[in-house]
């Protein structure tokens, strides 16, 4: 009889092991950089806490004189945050999604925005640069791509 016919068939024996190395990495990531971020929720109420407890530490003589003020406005600050953070956490998570998002988009229109700036045309400043048809053509010796060194004539 075989090894394998010889012990009990686990059905689950894949899954427990699949847990069991997603735990231990957990646990590894855990160690190497500490807890990971919480909800975006979460993270909003961290910052106003630190924020709040950063200002209210500082002593300086001017702001000495408007403490009370301040004190008071970071109080009412979280005051209208937390009810907030508490009926739609999922609305931080959504914003920051969203945030992320834009920030993409942002990126990718200003890579579309410098690869035109930089590619020579004809008829910048009066040089004579490759004609569109020849910028466009892959085989052109003259094409040097995005890697290429550029002269930009300023005059």
């Amino acid at each position: 009889m075989s090894e394998a016919t010889d012990r009990p068939v686990d059905g689950d024996a894949w899954a427990d092991a699949c847990a069991e190395d997603l735990a231990a990495e957990k646990a590894r990531r855990r160690a190497e950089y500490g807890p990971p971020p919480g909800s975006a929720a979460e993270e909003l109420r961290k910052l106003v806490d630190a924020v709040a407890d950063k200002v209210s530490s500082l002593q300086t003589p001017l702001f000495g004189v408007a403490a009370p003020a301040v004190q008071q406005a970071i109080r009412q600050a979280k005051s209208a945050v937390e009810p907030v953070i508490e009926r739609n956490p999922q609305l931080f998570d959504h914003l920051a999604a969203a945030g992320n998002e834009l920030l993409a988009a942002y990126r990718s229109a200003v890579e579309g925005q410098e690869s035109r700036w930089t590619r020579t045309t004809e008829g910048a400043s009066g040089a004579a640069g490759p004609s569109k048809k020849a910028a466009d053509d892959p085989s052109d010796p003259r094409d040097e791509g995005p890697s290429g060194t550029e002269r930009i004539d300023l005059d």
